[in-house]
């Protein structure tokens, strides 16, 4: 069905076929849409021959996979199973002998070893919108190491749990050595003719040979070692699936009535998402100690304050707390009985088909680490983005009970103590801030554990804190090492372990608290009783604005037309010709210059005001797309008529805002451009002139909030 031609000058073939091959089997999700995962629920070496039995394999020849995640772990105790189903298979296979249908390669080979390596795993396919969801199917993946091929045999089951090859289905993925560094990969269908596309589980054979066999070639060569768990590793991606389907539908009408700036689509999925995986979590967890009641929970930095309303309508008692209160907080309530309650946002509404009774418990208050602010009868601390609290949430579970757990997202890095400075050159910025939040968590005697959540966000590695690595009589030693820690933490610069997380608790914490120093001084001992850290900040109520946004208006207004003026009055010019109304005009777009260019042309006080604003000059320009473009480094002239149009394919909401905020500014270019606007009144999404001038529906909402 096709081929494609790889060179490998790197000598990352053939392993690096297996490692992508392996990223099909595990993960096809980041090729095929449609899915949401894949179970693998049984894995080992079978017999070529008639007979025998399968047996556990090692992971080596597929190119070192993540085996599977949870399910991967289980995936090797299926080996009876899969031995029961491969006999079967055999048996349907031509000749009764498994013999794989023409144009297939053979397996094995004479003189070869008569073994294969076989996986059997299950498609999850995505929920579809307004209609039931797809069924799961089943493959047996065989791998042929000496011939370089990987079949996929899709099976079907009878009431009797009897299996049989769909064979009209059968499709395989070839790796050829041609010579020297020229190797291509094929994908081949034996009944091509014959092939039935669900468009989930089964896409058509043009997009397998196309889309999917690109994918593998680049992912053959192009094989980089991840510093990070596989997602979902430590829940099962089946229940995974099915609850975030279920919440998805609960909650996508919260995307119609958002009342923040922010985006609805990313805060509301996202939320969704991170609910989904702590409830399984939870479940299972309340299996594995025997629980009944749902756990408790406390949502540090909670922020709109989404994934508390979920939870607590999910069953779980929580609360959330943050410095600052949200607008969308009002529209949870105390009692918020979501069958007969209509929360109203402009024109639309939020309703829900099932009767939930939840009570969102949301306070506005500050963190400060210390003796005032524990949690003894919560059962997890959550810090979903929390920021300044992130590194303190490992010590607050501590120190709130021996039963108390947490969960943590990092995003931004701080310290306990201020900005986090980085020690290791060798690391990303991101994954050495994992470490250290994760070493915090060994020095508080949690067994850390870390995985990747699928929510649309950059940074997505969650660590957890569930166990602890000593006995209940332990505390107080335990106390007393955190207390070092955090003090050494404030006085130098601890080297930090160049340790993965999952070592022992001895090497994360044992030897990074000999290295950090001694003793803390006898006064900082007794603070740390009540307030933990002199010197923490805890985030302001009112946030300083230093994005420019908050620079006064006339000052904003003359270092734009400055700039503009440079731009224009720059030499050579460039001039575009333009069509209105049948008649030629050239329009000057001016000439670009470098943002160091610019900054030089302007006054010193105007550049020491910008510099204590983030991004000064860049950022202020950047703020002023209307008029300014800024592409690697050089300021342009934004010449409109080269913007694409809004895509109808936009979230309904973004080309809602869009057209709310239509001819509510002034046309800068119409006022203060020697040549006008380059656009017709009617296109330009600006006012040319006062009487064009609309108020802002978006205004209109606040005031009547208000």
């Amino acid at each position: 069905m096709g081929t494609a031609a790889v060179r490998d000058g790197s000598g990352a073939l053939p392993r690096g076929f297996w490692s992508a091959a392996r990223v099909w089997l595990e993960k096809p999700q980041v090729a095929n849409r449609r899915l949401c995962g894949a179970v693998i629920e049984a894995e080992g070496t079978v017999p070529l021959g008639e007979g025998g039995e399968a047996s556990s394999p090692p992971a080596a020849e597929w190119g070192g996979g993540s085996g599977g995640g949870r399910e991967g772990r289980a995936a090797a105790a299926g080996a009876a199973e899969l031995g029961r189903l491969w006999r079967e298979v055999l048996g349907q296979l031509p000749a009764g002998r498994g013999s794989l249908p023409p144009p297939l390669r053979p397996w094995a080979g004479p003189g070869r070893r008569a073994e294969l390596r076989a996986v059997l795993r299950t498609l999850l396919p995505r929920g579809r919108p307004g209609g039931p969801p797809a069924p799961p199917t089943r493959e047996l993946a065989v791998q042929d190491v000496y011939n370089g091929t990987v079949t996929f045999l899709p099976l079907e089951e009878n009431t009797k749990g009897e299996c049989w090859i769909k064979k009209c289905n059968i499709y395989q993925i070839q790796l050829t050595h041609i010579k020297d560094e020229e190797w291509s990969v094929s994908l081949v269908a034996p009944f091509p003719e014959d092939w039935f596309s669900d468009g989930m589980g089964y896409p058509k054979l043009a997009w397998l040979g196309n889309e999917l066999l690109f994918k593998l070639a680049k992912w053959s060569v192009e094989e980089k070692p991840s510093s990070f768990k596989s997602t979902l590793s430590l829940i099962s991606v089946a229940k995974y699936s099915k609850v975030y389907q279920d919440l998805k539908g609960k909650y996508k009408e919260m995307v119609k009535v958002w009342p923040e700036v922010t985006d609805p689509e990313k805060f509301v999925y996202e939320d969704v998402a991170i609910a989904t995986y702590l409830l399984i979590l939870w479940e299972e967890e309340r299996k594995e100690k025997g629980l009944i009641k749902k756990q408790s929970f406390v949502d540090l930095g909670c922020g709109n304050g989404l994934l508390v309303h979920i939870l607590n309508n999910e069953g779980h008692s929580g609360r959330g707390i943050d410095v600052r209160r949200r607008k969308i907080w009002d529209m949870y309530g105390p009692e918020t009985h979501l069958e007969c309650c209509v929360l109203f946002w402009g024109q639309n509404c939020w309703t829900s088909k099932e009767p939930i009774l939840c009570c969102t418990d949301l306070v506005e208050s500050t963190i400060m680490p210390g003796d005032s602010h524990l949690f003894p009868d919560t059962d997890w601390l959550i810090g979903n983005h929390s920021d300044e609290l992130t590194p303190w949430i490992p010590v607050i579970a501590a120190r709130s009970s021996y039963s108390c757990c947490y969960f943590v997202l990092p995003c931004c890095f701080f310290d306990f103590h201020g900005k986090y400075s980085r020690s290791q050159s060798k690391k990303t910025q991101y994954r050495e801030y994992l470490d250290f939040v994760a070493q915090v968590g060994f020095v508080c005697g949690f067994h850390v554990e870390e995985d990747c959540l699928r929510i649309p966000s950059t940074k997505r590695v969650c660590l957890i804190g569930k166990n602890r690595t000593y006995p209940p009589t332990e505390c107080a030693l335990i106390d007393k090492q955190i207390t070092q820690y955090i003090g050494n933490r404030q006085t130098c610069t601890v080297v930090m372990c160049d340790r993965r997380v999952g070592s022992n608790h001895t090497d994360h914490c044992g030897g990074v608290c000999k290295e950090a120093g001694s003793e803390l001084p006898e006064n900082e001992t007794e603070t740390a009783g009540t307030i933990w850290i002199p010197g923490f900040q805890p985030r302001k109520k009112v946030e300083q604005m230093r994005n420019c946004a908050s620079l006064p208006r006339d000052f904003v207004d003359d270092v734009v037309l400055s700039v503009a003026n440079l731009l224009l009055n720059a030499a050579p010019q460039k001039s575009c010709s333009n069509m209105h109304d049948g008649n030629t005009n050239t329009w000057n777009q001016g000439e670009s210059l470098s943002l160091k260019e610019v900054a030089e042309h302007l006054n010193k006080e105007t550049l020491k005001r910008l510099k204590s604003e983030y991004g000064g000059l860049q950022t202020l320009l950047k703020n002023n797309h209307q008029v300014f473009e800024v592409l690697n480094g050089r300021v342009h002239i934004r010449d409109w008529r080269k913007e694409k149009p809004s895509r109808k394919t936009e979230p309904e909401v973004k080309r809602r805002l869009s057209a709310e905020a239509f001819k509510t500014r002034l046309c800068w270019f119409f006022v203060h451009h020697p040549d006008g606007c380059s656009l017709p009144s009617e296109s330009c999404p600006y006012a040319h002139g006062t009487e064009e001038l609309r108020q802002s529906q978006i205004i209109k909402k606040k005031k009547h909030m208000q």
